[in-house]
């Protein structure tokens, strides 16, 4: 879940707008807000992008590791079983047609699997792209920008399964087995913590954290290990129970010097949630370290091989075709109608349209689900649980430079900025954004709260400084070094769900109290909390209730078409 997903949509709430709809219209296509500028280049500069672009196949000289050996995992398997159970479902006498709304992982997770299961779903998405909080936007140069940094975890067994279902395993960029920190008292400097493939796990991992000696002291090192023994004893349930303490708290608790969580877990937390270790829940941490460490490969990271709607969304779309179901864009939907029971009648899109099915699903972010909760729902305890989950808000940068930066690997990067959480160079990192002559800078803004409202040039002004002390050599604030070519700022008001103390409670389980009607998103139950891998699971479990339920939802089906037909 340390991928550096989002997206924005400002300081806004429900209460700051005359009109819901307003609203959704903001959150639906702000909710992604993206911007950009561009700085006047020179026409060679201009001659030699056009050249780049039109010269035939790019030429990509960064060297990737083998894919690990992720198939014989417990988890992998387990994740091919669910998988495997849609596909060797009996086939239904009558497809249900499936009504869902979002088209982010978790809306396409659902629809995927229920095609799989011989039923055939209708897919909406708002607006004009797939993907959700992996969304990404083509400029006018033809280059690429994405609502986050997004990281493939050898940790995320569902997301492995789903690209080996697809056939596209090849188009993740598998990185060295190493975590690299920039050392802000050292500037240009950076600290790797390298897991030796030799080694089985956690054994790779103790020898990682032992070899550096750059972050932690041995002092150090040891009381955090000994802090860390009641999770490694107490496994699920004593993870579990440490949700309504918070990283800071917890650290205090467990007698672990406080350095460990500055020169460590301030990183991790905001790559993990984009929030500080004085917000962040500690079970989320723990379940991250449990991953890490209990699979050899868990925290091996692999960049996508290019733009997320195309390399992954579109993938995902054609399957859902191939057998039966369907994919429309641009359709937001305004309302959510009922019938006399308290049921769902219909959805009702903006344009005036209705959509009917046996089943439906919301599978939107869960700001979004909240807006639109029929009234006569919101004291139903299973949805008024749902106020306490709130999307975080986080800002996507990106930086086309004049030169190729030197000071930088072909990996993730740990800024441990104030300002910055991860960041990658992905003219190295990714094949179809590769240039050898100059480098993309992808940031990731975190903690946003205080700057979501503020403009694109303060948000560049205030990287630029930040970036200063991570190329000291390259990069200065007043551009009097490398020269800013043109930016992109997407800002992401909601992104995921704020993952603080005591929200697992307030999780809900994918099928509802209301018949026929399922949610779907990583702020729904599942063990993988706010990630990719969290949203295609929760897809998965989605279509898992709804499969199970099958003979209810075609015998309400029946008997509302019986209804129609007699009042006709």
């Amino acid at each position: 879940s340390l991928e550096a997903v989002m997206v924005v949509f400002g300081n806004v709430s429900a209460a700051n707008l005359p009109y819901q709809n307003v609203f959704l219209e903001a959150l639906s296509s702000e909710l992604m807000g993206h911007s950009s500028f561009r700085v006047p280049i020179s026409s060679q500069a201009l001659k030699t992008r056009t050249r780049r672009r039109t010269a035939g196949p790019l030429q990509v000289v960064c060297v990737d590791i083998p894919r690990p050996e992720l198939e014989n995992t417990v988890n992998f398997l387990e994740a091919a079983s669910l998988s495997a159970s849609f596909r060797s479902a009996p086939r239904p006498a009558k497809p249900l047609k499936v009504v869902i709304a979002g088209a982010g992982l978790a809306g396409l997770s659902t629809a995927k699997y229920l095609a799989d299961a011989g039923h055939q779903p209708l897919l909406l998405e708002a607006r004009d792209v797939l993907g959700g909080k992996i969304a990404a936007w083509k400029d006018e140069d033809g280059d690429w920008y994405e609502t986050g940094l997004h990281i493939f975890f050898g940790a995320y067994p569902n997301v492995q399964n789903l690209f080996g279902e697809l056939g596209i395993n090849d188009r993740l960029q598998w990185k060295e087995h190493s975590m690299i920190f920039a050392m802000p008292s050292k500037p240009g400097e950076f600290s790797r913590f390298d897991f030796p493939d030799v080694l089985p796990a956690p054994l790779n991992g103790i020898w990682a954290i032992l070899r550096n000696n750059e972050m932690l002291t041995w002092p150090e090192k040891i009381k955090f290990a000994i802090g860390l023994l009641p999770a490694m004893v107490g496994g699920q349930a004593y993870v579990e129970a440490q949700d309504g303490l918070s990283v800071e708290e917890w650290m205090r608790k467990q007698a672990i010097p406080d350095r460990v969580t500055d020169e460590v877990f301030i990183a991790m937390s905001k790559a993990l949630n984009f929030i500080n270790p004085n917000e962040l829940s500690m079970q989320c941490i723990l379940i991250a370290l449990n991953r890490f460490l209990q699979e050899k490969h868990g925290s091996k990271m692999a960049f996508l091989d290019g733009n997320p709607p195309e390399r992954l969304c579109m993938p995902i779309v054609e399957h859902i075709r191939s057998l039966g179901g369907e994919v429309r864009l641009n359709s937001r939907i305004r309302k959510i109608e009922l019938e006399d029971d308290g049921t769902v009648k219909n959805f009702l899109l903006t344009d005036g349209t209705t959509i009917q099915g046996d089943a439906y699903v919301f599978a939107t972010p869960v700001d979004i689900l909240k807006l639109l909760l029929p009234d006569s729902w919101k004291e139903i305890p299973y949805f008024k649980k749902l106020e306490k989950l709130v999307g975080v808000p986080v800002i996507n940068v990106h930086i086309w430079f004049d030169r190729k930066l030197k000071n930088t690997y072909d990996h993730l990067l740990f800024s441990r900025s104030n300002l910055l959480s991860v960041y990658a160079d992905m003219s190295l990192t990714c094949k179809e954004y590769y240039d050898p002559n100059r480098s993309m800078l992808e940031l990731v803004f975190a903690p946003a709260e205080e700057w979501i409202s503020r403009t694109d040039s303060d948000i560049i002004d205030a990287t630029m400084k930040e970036l200063e002390k991570l190329f000291p050599d390259e990069i200065a604030a007043d551009q009097s070094k490398a020269k800013i070519l043109k930016y992109h700022v997407v800002k992401t008001p909601r992104s995921v769900y704020k993952t603080i103390p005591d929200c697992e409670p307030c999780r809900p389980l994918q099928r509802s109290p209301i018949q026929g009607f399922y949610l779907a998103g990583d702020y729904t139950k599942q063990k993988y909390l706010a990630s990719m891998e969290g949203a295609v699971l929760s897809g998965k479990f989605c279509s898992q209730s709804i499969v199970q339920d099958y003979e209810l939802l075609a015998a309400s089906g029946r008997r509302n078409l019986s209804e129609t037909t007699v009042s006709t």
